[in-house]
């Protein structure tokens, strides 16, 4: 029997189940939801209508109240859209369980981009050599970050863990009994999470989903790669950002960061624990029952028993499991051989530390906690720094900043920035001391500007009595300027002799981070993305000049817009002048759970990551690479892109209508994550300090998704005027490049539902500006379905297409009610006497809606 294609899978594994699933949840007793699954078709079902004739969503909700309601109060209109609300946030539960537990069967586990793929090619193309020369060198890094898209509160999580195994297994009795779960529980946070919070909360799925997958990903590597023998290369890292982000999050403190480190450790234990356990009940045989014994009952002091001592260390871990390891081969004719070896194959990726914890800070932050440095110098009288030091040049201040070495006390500093950034230097030592060197090794500074913030950094980390650090220095360049000037930068550092002895010591290896999220709010969708295609071109050929391996390190979110969408075509379409040694990519938010939430998800994406990496450097090698017309055509079409992107940021209604009309300024008053929506603390909005969360997410929230697609219809439509209209369709199907980024644009664009703010080109104020949106969106859309030869966007994804559309209708009504709530509190805000309390109540709707529009979408911020 043939195998369905994948849109049928889908429509019979998830389509059919969620509405089988969903008539069960209308029928079940709420106490706060009565009536509202009869009434919630039919309010969806006057949307759609409504939408189609034009109406505002305001007369949309009027109607429906008008016919269902039987002269309704404004307050029995409040509370039927808060049940709404609430009953609508289950339902994209459900869809997001069933669509995880359909996972293996809508996606082909075994197909194109698996491991097992891998191998077949390797062996037809005659590449095994090849192959196992790139698993020796090559790293795939996914580092969870706390960023704020994820607003699921801990119970709910669990319910949808519990709900999708069900949902797997068809157990109908207990599927209801979840549903009713659901129902009843709580999906607001009442209070905002600590960064320590974020920490536990991301340690879960390290816990119960990457530890499993990664071990199983490298033991076949071995076994069917590698003929049996070990891995050398830490083949798969897992990097942790909650707990040791810095940058513009004032509730990480010192202690919290030691605190996740700690957390990280004995839960990697803990794994190490339960593995040992299971391996007790097999490993019975003599001379090895009683070496076993003694391991698990070292672990489980060191995870229960443990005030932050250990009873084992690393190295007598894996040298009494070789020691095991060779007896069974020896004496009990290998039995159980595979098992034990899979466990040395996790510990081997996990050590003591499971994910490497980064640091993070803003490089404005490090100007000003420098200049205190200096200043406290100066003031005892020290040589360390010239009495003129803020007077000299920066290569000057260079020079200077080589030479420093001291012993900074952080408690000798009165300002709290200056005395917890120094403290976070020591912390990487004590870490290091506790979890091994991969506990915390690197120093990420976000916003780098110049080689003089990198400079900065690595005095003061010497200055705090660390000759020779064991730390990765990493800029992070954002805004297409820095993104322009990096690699000059880079010549800068490389060109400095003590910095040029410190990645000596590093193996000759130097992290550079890309930031496409702030890329793209500073530049647009196709500046941004081929600012960071040609900055890792320069970055490669000038690190290459001085025999240096730059590491790319991307920053990237969920949407399209900040760098997400079909991120491992990305990767296979590098080429080979771009170095591309590890992959390594931040993972945040909604995008976890989603793309990385359950074993069956992670295993595929990972693999997908891994076979891009051979793909560009095995199958492909010296394929891929631009030629120089083509590039004149990405440069040309940047230029345009970004030339109206930058009209449409300038426009004097911009930052206004973010304002005014979008929901920007209710993602403060969402308690999902521990860092503030902007850096400053300044009342006003200023467009530099924004974060590309909130900006990306309230586009999202408008159903406009600006982000991920202004400027791409106007760039391309130039070449279809000036009768060069060819060139750009020739560069669509020969570049994957091109190619994947014009598709991720497309589902930008899929995600877009112009109709729900049409009533806003009528507006006095904003009729003009929404004009401008819309104008670009209709352009874009047309020429994208002209370039890919479509009739629909994302005609080839027909599955994820489908995905899609059933959750756009899910959220239709929380949309509509959103957008009613807005124009509500416009309506009150204009009266001359204008009731607060109730402005209040719809200023909660917005906010409650923000969390069921964002948790559909699942890759919108």
């Amino acid at each position: 029997m043939y195998t369905l294609p994948k849109i049928e899978r889908f429509n019979q594994d998830v389509l059919s189940k969620y509405h089988i699933y969903n008539s069960v949840f209308i029928t079940l007793p709420f106490d706060s939801i009565d009536n509202t699954g009869v009434l919630l078709p039919l309010f969806t079902e006057t949307c759609e209508t409504g939408f189609k004739k034009q109406e505002t969503p305001k007369e949309i909700f009027d109607f429906f109240s008008n016919k269902f309601l039987n002269n309704a109060s404004e307050t029995e209109k409040i509370d039927l859209m808060f049940r709404f609300i609430q009953y609508i946030e289950r339902q994209i539960v459900l869809f997001d369980a069933i669509e995880d537990a359909a996972f293996p069967e809508v996606n082909n586990m075994e197909g194109r981009g698996s491991l097992r793929d891998i191998k077949e090619k390797s062996d037809a193309k005659e590449k095994d050599d090849e192959l196992i020369e790139f698993l020796e060198n090559f790293n795939v890094r996914t580092v969870l970050t706390a960023h704020p898209t994820q607003f699921y509160p801990g119970p709910v999580l669990g319910i949808i863990n519990d709900l999708t195994e069900a949902i797997r297994l068809n157990d109908l009795l207990k599927i209801k009994q979840l549903l009713a779960q659901l129902g009843k529980t709580p999906f607001i946070q009442n209070e905002k999470p600590n960064p320590y919070d974020e920490a536990v909360s991301l340690i879960w799925y390290l816990e119960n989903v990457f530890y499993a997958t990664s071990g199983e990903i490298v033991h076949y590597l071995q076994k069917n790669i590698l003929q049996g023998n070990a891995i050398q290369n830490q083949l798969i890292k897992l990097g942790f950002w909650p707990g040791g982000d810095r940058d513009g999050n004032p509730f990480v403190t010192t202690e919290i960061t030691l605190k996740v480190a700690e957390r990280l450790r004995t839960s990697i234990l803990k794994c190490y624990y339960i593995e040992m356990r299971n391996l007790k009940r097999k490993l019975t045989f003599s001379d090895v029952d009683t070496l076993v014994a003694e391991l698990e009952h070292k672990l489980y002091r060191s995870v229960f028993y443990s005030k932050g001592e250990i009873y084992i260390t690393l190295e007598e871990l894996l040298t009494q499991l070789n020691l095991i390891r060779d007896i069974i081969i020896e004496k009990h004719q290998s039995l159980y051989l595979d098992e034990l070896e899979a466990f040395l194959v996790k510990i081997n990726l996990f050590g003591f530390h499971f994910a490497t914890l980064d640091i993070r800070q803003n490089s404005k932050i490090h100007d000003a906690v420098f200049k205190d440095v200096v200043n406290h110098y100066l003031n005892s009288g020290s040589s360390i720094f010239p009495s003129n030091y803020f007077e000299l040049s920066e290569s000057e201040k260079l020079v200077v900043l080589s030479k420093v070495r001291g012993e900074l006390n952080p408690s000798d500093f009165e300002d709290e920035i200056t005395r917890s950034t120094l403290e976070s230097v020591q912390a990487i030592k004590t870490i290091q001391e506790n979890n091994g060197e991969f506990g915390a090794n690197r120093y990420i500074i976000s916003n780098n500007e110049s080689a003089l913030n990198v400079m900065e950094t690595f005095a003061m980390i010497r200055l705090n009595n660390w000759e020779n650090p064991t730390v990765d220095i990493i800029p992070l360049f954002e805004s297409v300027d820095d993104l322009q000037n990096a690699h000059e930068i880079m010549e800068q550092l490389y060109t400095n002799p003590e910095y040029s002895k410190h990645l000596q010591a590093r193996g000759n290896k130097q992290t550079i981070m890309l930031g496409f999220s702030d890329g793209t709010k500073d530049g647009g969708y196709l500046m941004a993305n081929w600012s960071i295609y040609q900055a890792k071109i320069a970055l490669t050929e000038i690190s290459r000049k001085y025999g240096i391996k730059a590491i790319f390190f991307d920053g990237r979110g969920g949407p399209p817009a900040r760098g997400g969408g079909k991120t491992h075509k990305f990767y296979a379409s590098l080429g080979p002048k771009i170095e591309n040694n590890e992959i390594q990519i931040t993972i945040q938010g909604q995008t976890i759970s989603s793309n990385f939430g359950t074993l069956d998800s992670c295993r595929y994406n990972i693999e997908n990551l891994l076979s891009a990496g051979v793909t560009n450097q095995v199958f492909s090698k010296e394929k891929n690479e631009l030629s120089t017309e083509e590039t004149a055509i990405l440069t040309q079409l940047a230029d345009l892109g970004y030339d109206k992107y930058l009209s449409f940021k300038n426009h004097p209604k911009f930052i206004p209508y973010l304002e005014k009309m979008s929901t920007l300024k209710y993602y403060s008053k969402t308690n999902i994550g521990s860092r503030p929506s902007k850096r400053s603390k300044s009342e006003s909005l200023d467009f530099a300090d924004l974060r590309a969360i909130p900006f990306v997410g309230s586009w999202s929230q408008l159903k406009q998704n600006v982000p991920g697609f202004f400027g791409v219809g106007s760039a391309l439509r130039h070449f279809e005027e000036t009768n060069q209209w060819d060139k750009v369709h020739d560069l669509y199907h020969n570049s994957l490049f091109f190619k994947t980024l014009l598709e991720n644009s497309m589902m930008s664009l899929a995600k877009s539902f112009l109709p729900l703010t049409a009533y806003m080109k009528n507006d006095p104020e904003f009729g003009e500006f929404w004009q401008i949106i819309y104008d670009e969106f209709s352009e874009t859309k047309r020429l994208l379905l002209k370039i890919a030869g479509h009739k629909t966007l994302m005609e080839n994804y027909p599955d994820g297409i489908a995905s899609i559309q059933v959750r756009e209708r899910i959220v239709l009504p929380l949309l509509t009610i959103q957008q009613y709530a807005l124009l509500r509190i416009n309506e009150l805000n204009k009266e001359n006497n204008s009731n607060e309390e109730l402005i209040k109540v719809y200023e909660k709707i917005v906010t409650r809606s923000l969390f069921g529009n964002t948790n559909a979408s699942r890759n919108s911020a």
